[in-house]
């Protein structure tokens, strides 16, 4: 099967924002992009006797909007090879079968419930929770200028620089190669800094650690992350990495630290178990809070 990018598409503004930035991605990484739409299943419907049923109001509003939002793309991306599909069955499940073999993902991270608004509360976190390939989450209003840095009048540009991509490191996740992997190959494609994030915090103990001491683990957390980055920077030498090691709280310092960033990187650990769809504090609280697209990538 023909890699590709798949965005999933509802009625919503975030659904549409989310495959246009889709339709960048793909071209960006010269792969075409399928537009799915997913829609619950309705009653059983006539029988063989009576020849084909005539679809129902759902179905005619779900091939309604992929064709809008096909045209639309086709019309913003004429050089971009899309194709559109619609699929009866549970929404998460649905948008977790299409992207299995895909490159990556993309869904608007917000959405209103309602005839065709899947992309809601419910669906997102359950796909990022438990996709076994990249999920990339945007939230509406993401324009193309958004990616990049403003001119020099501080005005919006798509000709600009792209905005860095950043990337939280977890140092003690030696199975986190995945997450490393996708950022450079984001960076090296936008031909963008990279961002690399490690966030440390002195122990809990009755008795707070010095200057000097936070000096030492700072120093020794600034050589782990170095020592965790030099094999990606010799697969990626175009790449430019700046490091950061920020001391605090992941949740609360990576949401600082990721500001201005054009995509945030984040690993997620792959689930043993079908059930479940908490994708962990950190992650839950940089897709809430981050502005920019997130991109969560499963590992072991």
């Amino acid at each position: 099967m023909i890699r590709s990018v798949v965005a999933g598409v509802d009625d919503s503004a975030e659904g549409f924002d989310a495959a246009d930035w889709a339709a960048r991605e793909a071209l960006r990484r010269g792969l075409p992009l399928r537009l799915v739409h997913a829609r619950k299943p309705g009653p059983p419907r006539g029988t063989p006797e009576t020849g084909p049923p005539e679809p129902t109001a759902a179905e005619r509003h779900a091939r309604m909007l992929l064709h809008h939002v096909l045209d639309r793309l086709d019309e913003r991306h004429p050089q971009l090879t899309i194709t559109a599909e619609q699929v009866a069955g549970d929404p998460a499940a649905v948008l977790l079968a299409q992207a299995a073999e895909a490159d990556l993902l993309v869904i608007g991270s917000q959405g209103r419930s309602g005839l065709g608004g899947f992309v809601s509360g419910a669906v997102a976190p359950v796909v990022a929770a438990r996709s076994r390939r990249p999920v990339v989450l945007v939230r509406a209003g993401r324009t193309p200028e958004a990616d990049h840095l403003p001119d020099a009048h501080g005005r919006p540009s798509v000709h600009t620089p792209f905005r860095d991509v950043a990337v939280a490191v977890d140092i003690g996740e030696p199975s986190a190669d995945d997450v490393l992997d996708f950022a450079f190959r984001a960076a090296e494609l936008r031909h963008a800094p990279l961002r690399a994030l490690h966030v440390w915090h002195a122990p809990v103990t009755h008795v707070l650690p010095d200057a000097e001491q936070r000096g030492r683990m700072r120093a020794a957390a600034q050589r782990e992350l170095t020592g965790r980055l030099d094999p990606w920077r010799r697969k990626y030498p175009t790449v430019v990495v700046r490091e950061a090691v920020p001391e605090g709280r992941p949740a609360h310092v990576l949401v600082r630290a990721a500001g201005g960033a054009g995509l945030l990187v984040i690993g997620t650990r792959r689930r043993r178990r079908p059930a479940g769809t908490h994708t962990g504090p950190v992650a839950h609280a940089l897709v809430h809070h981050v502005r920019c697209p997130v991109a969560l990538v499963p590992h072991d």
